[in-house]
């Protein structure tokens, strides 16, 4: 944010020209920082509930850094999806306190506020190939602020499996659910508790899964109720309406 526009409105605020709550809602309004090759929405928390995110795909190394850089010079948490360890490594270098979760492909640099976790959200995934996906599910709930129970390898092909967490997943608000192959987990799961269901469709599976494509079909096809489809491996936008709903 512009400083003078910011001084602008704290003597708005001062002399009762404006209330608070009207001040909030100019500064959600307020410009982005061009970077030259990317326009940082630094207030987008106030708008969203959470900040901008870093997806790495299609980026350069410097374009991340430079990114991460201008965020946390903003007091945001830097979030960096789909990383690769070279770009993990090249941030570790300007921010030593970066985490990096290899299994999810993310790279975290907390601020020094650590937010408070509330509510329960359920991760569960039909199998270890499905692990990633999922993992970048469970990662992005707990950046945001939720609390997290992680429920892995429960797939159809043993249900019990599942059965034997079924008290653990009815504390839950919501539950992730992360299935490839044919993607059933999601119908059983929906048809057993009383939850909102995300579905996450994974690429996992032989030729005619078609890259996820079966998965998602027969997700959006479920007959169980309360079952909502995100895009095939896309943990992070699972991640993300999970704590939406969460925190309601």
């Amino acid at each position: 944010m512009q400083p003078d526009k910011l001084l602008q409105l704290l003597e708005n605020i001062k002399a009762k020209r404006i209330s608070p709550l009207q001040a909030l809602s100019q500064l959600k309004k307020l410009p982005f920082e061009n970077l030259g090759f990317a326009n940082l929405d630094h207030h987008r928390h106030l708008r969203k509930g959470f900040p901008e995110v870093i997806y790495a795909p299609g980026k350069t190394i410097l374009q991340i850094v430079t990114i991460a850089q201008a965020l946390h010079r903003n007091g945001t948490p830097v979030y960096v999806t789909r990383a690769e360890p070279q770009i993990y490594r090249a941030l570790k270098k300007r921010f030593p306190r970066a985490e990096y979760n290899e299994l999810a492909r993310a790279v975290m640099i907390r601020t020094r506020d650590e937010v408070k976790k509330v509510g329960l959200i359920a991760v569960v995934s039909a199998g270890t190939a499905d692990l990633p996906v999922a993992e970048e599910a469970a990662l992005t709930c707990q950046i945001m602020g939720n609390n997290v129970q992680r429920i892995y390898d429960v797939g159809v092909a043993g249900i019990h499996r599942f059965l034997s967490h079924w008290e653990k997943i009815q504390k839950a608000r919501v539950v992730i659910v992360v299935a490839g192959m044919e993607g059933a987990l999601a119908s059983v799961v929906a048809g057993l508790i009383d939850k909102p269901i995300i579905a996450v469709p994974t690429s996992v599976g032989y030729g005619t899964s078609f890259g996820g494509v079966a998965a998602l079909l027969t997700m959006l096809n479920s007959c169980a109720n309360g079952v909502t489809v995100v895009n095939i491996d896309n943990g992070f936008a699972a991640g993300i309406s999970a704590s939406m709903i969460n925190k309601l």
